[in-house]
């Protein structure tokens, strides 16, 4: 499902125009961008939860050249599935 099925599927299941059921997609998008870079966790019980992981700069190594190349520290989203999905999906038994 991408972001157009989601806001179609919201707006058949319920009152909501196209464009206002849009509105609340992009909301509920931005909402936990905003979370995410200010370094909340973002969590939706049984479902998902994302949060920040921070990584430490490194040298590593140019594969083709072997020659030594700085990793800059970064800062990437951490996703993880939550127990109620997993269960729908029948990974756990």
């Amino acid at each position: 499902m991408n972001k157009m099925e989601l806001i179609t599927e919201l707006s058949n299941q319920s009152d909501l125009t196209k464009s206002d059921a849009s509105d609340v997609v992009q909301i509920f998008i931005s909402s936990m961008e905003d979370a995410l870079a200010e370094g909340e966790r973002v969590e939706i019980r049984g479902l998902f939860s994302f949060q920040i992981k921070t990584y430490k700069g490194y040298v590593g190594r140019n594969p083709k050249t072997g020659e030594k190349v700085e990793i800059k520290p970064k800062k990437l989203p951490f996703f993880k599935c939550g127990k109620e999905l997993k269960e729908r999906l029948n990974l756990i038994n």
